[in-house]
């Protein structure tokens, strides 16, 4: 736990990364011990060489964390992900803070288990934030509110608090025409931050039965108490925007929306343009890389201090985290790190410096925006993969009313994409008539049938040139890991990457890099920046398993009648972007 270097100066310092040098004004250690022998001159052709011209960019876009790799898990299954929180939650003993979409109305399981760790610890403090719109959408039906509500009854405000985040972009009339169930795309709390004392899970995936059973995301803990109290003050930073739910037994909802007077803004429906203003004054100074005026005690837990930090030179690291934040709808100007962080990333990915490195991209509801297409296009990998829901896999599939045509949608989409990759690859490669770049769909059964799954993981991989010259050295046969039933019924060895190769980039979180997710979500990454080949090799295996339902699809998949998308489709398409929204 440390500060690694006074933050009153910013200026160029060698800090080992296996032999990466950085720039940047704030960084933090949260590592137990030196892995890495002393800093040595490398080749710029080398692997961490390409990484410290990467990471000198990111260094002075958002904070970064130094970490061991020991300290990231990787979880692989719904079930495991439910288990692990459940367990992490039991065992809690100060504070627990769940950031997230919404929790299933019926999460009565969740809520016991919550229950039982606040009778278990007495000075235990659990903060709930969700989103306003999704978490009381069944109003005055059991929702979301209604289901935590209680809790507050049983303990008391001061050790159980329940925040819900109103867009600001939805007030006025749009607020009182558009119908409950599409008014999400104008904006909504998109984080999902499960932080349990100093432990927290980053994951794409919300808290119901579903992402608990049979939508596939990804799950990455992170067992760091600077990364989670960073985090927690993310948390705290958004709640104190965000209405409170108060218990009300006696009304049919059986809870209140409430503005408290110390909140940090006045409310979003009652002055938008003053909420804004006093959020972005809020959410910015953390999200930032810090400058000389950053005040030290605010970057650290209460226990750590600059006392106690090593100097740069002293600490060695094989992995960096740094956490990329997009919360446009609170900052004017828009200061996000998400985006210009992304950018960042895949600019490098489209340079000569990694050409022939492999990557894979995902995203269940795949929309990425123009600038990320393009870049991703511009590369020259040896080996680029798109990973997409099926729309037999889309969590909207057989979705009554407006919602029933976003599988559709995300159809037209994933084609125009296909086209493009066409488009660039015949540009570069003219005699080659093989794509580079391959779009695979997910699926596994069809949703709503038995068996049948949804797709929901988003992220990124990126594989260095040199790591994938390691792969033709030969492979490991190992055994895959526990599966639930409905996934594998036969578990058998399989040909894995041998040890130390993998990604040395990996980025995960709630953001699905669309429009909205730029314009009007909250949202909440990491990136993984990393040369410990354990790490390196765990991010492999993920990547693997989660192409273990997808299949490559070509131009003629979208010719067969079922694919057909229908002027409707694509006349709702237009309407919503007319509106304000996005998919």
């Amino acid at each position: 736990m440390m500060l690694a270097r006074p933050l009153a100066r910013c200026r160029r310092q060698p800090v080992p990364l296996s032999g990466i040098r950085r720039v940047g004004c704030r960084r933090f250690s949260s590592a137990t011990s030196a892995n890495s022998g002393p800093h040595n001159p490398v080749a710029s052709s080398s692997p961490p060489n390409v990484l410290a011209g990467l990471t000198s960019e990111l260094d002075r876009i958002a904070p970064r964390f130094d970490i061991e790799a020991s300290q990231v898990q990787i979880i692989r299954t719904p079930s495991q992900f439910y288990e692990t929180l459940k367990t992490k939650i039991l065992n809690a003993r100060h504070r627990i803070f769940l950031s997230t979409l919404y929790i299933g109305k019926t999460e009565h399981d969740l809520i016991s288990t919550i229950r039982q760790a606040l009778l278990n610890q007495p000075e235990l403090k659990v903060s709930f934030l969700t989103d306003a719109l999704r978490g009381t959408r069944e109003t005055p039906n059991p929702s979301c509110a209604s289901l935590l509500a209680p809790l507050v009854t049983e303990f008391g405000p001061d050790r159980v608090e329940i925040r819900m985040y109103h867009t600001p972009n939805l007030t006025g009339i749009r607020k009182r025409y558009i119908p409950r169930r599409i008014n999400e795309g104008w904006g909504l709390q998109h984080m999902k931050l499960y932080g349990v004392d100093d432990e927290i899970i980053l994951s794409g995936a919300n808290l119901s039965t579903d992402y608990f059973t049979n939508r596939q995301d990804r799950y990455h803990v992170f067992s760091s108490k600077e990364v989670t109290f960073y985090f927690g003050q993310i948390h705290d930073a958004v709640s104190s925007l965000s209405f409170r739910v108060q218990p009300r037994p006696d009304e049919p909802a059986g809870y209140k929306l409430e503005w408290p007077e110390s909140n940090a803004a006045p409310s979003p429906l009652e002055e938008p343009k003053a909420f804004v203003s006093a959020a972005g004054a809020r959410v910015h100074p953390l999200i930032q890389p810090a400058t000389a005026t950053t005040k030290q005690s605010e970057l650290l837990p209460p226990t750590s201090s600059s006392s106690s930090s090593s100097s740069p030179s002293s600490k060695t690291t094989d992995t960096i985290i740094y956490p990329l934040s997009q919360f446009t709808p609170l900052l004017n100007p828009d200061t996000s790190t998400e985006k210009p962080g992304l950018a960042t990333v895949l600019r490098h990915l489209a340079s000569s410096a990694l050409a022939n490195s492999s990557w894979t991209f995902t995203a269940g509801y795949f929309n990425i925006t123009p600038e990320f297409k393009n870049l991703l296009l511009a590369s020259n990998p040896a080996r680029g993969t798109v990973v997409t829901a099926s729309p037999w896999a889309n969590g909207f599939y057989g979705s009554k009313g407006v919602s029933g045509m976003l599988p559709p949608a995300y159809t037209l989409l994933a084609r125009r994409f296909l086209e493009s990759v066409i488009r660039a690859e015949r540009q570069k490669h003219p005699a080659d008539k093989s794509n580079h770049i391959e779009l695979k769909e997910w699926r596994l059964g069809t949703v709503g049938q038995p068996g049948g799954w949804t797709y929901h993981a988003k992220g990124l991989w990126i594989t260095l040139p040199e790591s994938d010259s390691e792969r033709q050295q030969g492979t490991t046969a190992v055994s895959e890991p526990s599966e639930p039933k409905g996934v594998a019924e036969e578990q058998t060895p399989k040909e894995q990457p041998p040890s130390g190769s993998g990604p040395s980039i990996s980025l995960i979180g709630s953001s699905n890099y669309t429009k909205r997710s730029y314009t009007l979500d909250l949202e909440a990454n990491v990136l993984i920046v990393t040369t410990n080949p354990q790490l390196k090799q765990r991010l492999g295996e993920e990547e693997a398993w989660l192409q273990e339902h997808a299949r490559a699809v070509d131009l003629d998949e979208f010719t067969r009648t079922e694919r057909r998308v229908s002027w409707r489709v694509r006349v709702a398409m237009w309407i919503v972007t007319a509106l304000g929204g996005a998919l």
